[in-house]
């Protein structure tokens, strides 16, 4: 069977496109993995975070809000951005970036201790994000999933794809033995984007698989507020966040430049996440009980990839999500079908596209 669309890679990004177009013509959804979402989406501490990736990701955020609360997905969480002395100015530049269109709330050194009852004092002082909240990430792919499934949708798992060509009037994909026909291919392979985009012939666009470690750990005591906001250094150098009255997650804010693969924590990063909230919190690490990571793969300049390849017709990128893949999925796969369908946006996509400079390096100079 020859499909209008195959879209290669079954995490958020991929399935919610694949979902958003399947209304609009016949569409196979690709998986190298036994299960869609393995790598990336299964392995987020997700949040609906309108200030994280900055003031041109927001647009997306804000208008995936709407789905994701309808859906019941969001659960309260708030969020605590944190400086010492010496990164006050970057709270300012928060502040300013997002003037008007987040509300945010200066907290003091004081103010901070209300809300992280063990916080040191070197926490000077704080922008409290009162809207972030928590994604159930399993339910909101396995209802883009299904909405997938309703609309006739085909889902094809354990298809690692190891060729893309051109095949009369569009693409031949295979995967040993196994292969479908499509008259576009929807490049959603994240940190794999790049090698896709190699097998169809086009040229990759310097993507940066990073990994990204969290552990869970439990603490002394059993203060830890069931109301805590997720607490995120403003330097980016940690993050953490209650899950329990003696539970937290801790993240050292790692991006280590990695190989695709199936990503596993290393353990001096869980060292460093444990040593970094010791020397912000009087809290002590009793025992690390969980720990893993996962893959985040970024663009040159951190803005995702959405949009056809410069070069190579009938190829679209859908990826380059960085850490906004989840909270922006409902928003990023409306632009993305709408662009693919050749119907106007809402949101601009002009940012997005693969033909912007700041992705050229290496291939070039345009702008396009």
């Amino acid at each position: 069977m020859k499909y209008d669309f195959a879209v290669i890679g079954a995490g958020i990004a991929g399935a919610s496109l694949a979902a958003e177009l399947a209304p609009h013509g016949s569409v196979v959804l690709l998986e190298a993995e036994a299960h869609a979402g393995y790598h990336s989406t299964s392995r987020s501490a997700a949040l609906w975070h309108e200030t994280l990736g900055g003031p041109l990701i927001q647009p997306l955020t804000t208008a995936s809000f709407p789905a994701l609360n309808d859906g019941g997905f969001l659960k309260a969480r708030g969020s605590l951005s944190v400086a010492d002395v010496e990164h006050l100015d970057l709270l300012d530049q928060m502040a300013g970036d997002f003037a008007g269109t987040v509300a945010l709330q200066p907290m003091t050194r004081e103010e901070i201790r209300v809300r992280v009852p063990r916080a040191r004092p070197v926490l000077a002082a704080g922008l409290l994000e009162p809207s972030c909240a928590d994604i159930d990430v399993a339910a909101l792919h396995a209802a883009v999933l299904g909405g997938f499934h309703r609309a006739g949708g085909i889902l094809e798992t354990d298809f690692r794809v190891d060729a893309v060509t051109t095949w009369a009037k569009g693409w031949r994909i295979a995967a040993g033995a196994r292969s479908i026909e499509a008259e576009i291919v929807v490049n959603a392979a994240g940190a794999w984007a790049d090698v896709i985009a190699g097998l169809a012939g086009a040229r990759p666009l310097s993507l940066m698989p990073c990994r990204r470690t969290i552990a869970q750990v439990r603490v002394d005591g059993s203060d830890v507020p069931a109301d805590l906001p997720m607490v995120t250094d403003i330097a980016g150098s940690y993050y953490f966040k209650a899950e329990g009255p003696d539970r937290l997650w801790l993240c050292p804010q790692d991006e280590t430049l990695v190989e695709p693969g199936d990503a596993a924590p290393e353990e001096i990063d869980v060292a460093i996440a444990i040593d970094r909230f010791e020397r912000v919190t009087e809290w002590k690490v009793l025992a690390v009980e969980r720990k893993w990571a996962g893959l985040r793969t970024f663009a040159p300049d951190r803005l995702p990839i959405y949009g056809f390849d410069r070069s190579v017709p009938g190829l679209f990128w859908c990826a380059g999500q960085g850490g906004v893949g989840i909270q922006t999925s409902p928003a990023a796969a409306r632009l993305c079908a709408k662009l693919l369908l050749g119907v106007p946006s809402e949101i601009d996509p002009t940012p997005f596209s693969p033909r912007r400079s700041a992705i050229s390096i290496g291939v070039g100079t345009e702008t396009g």
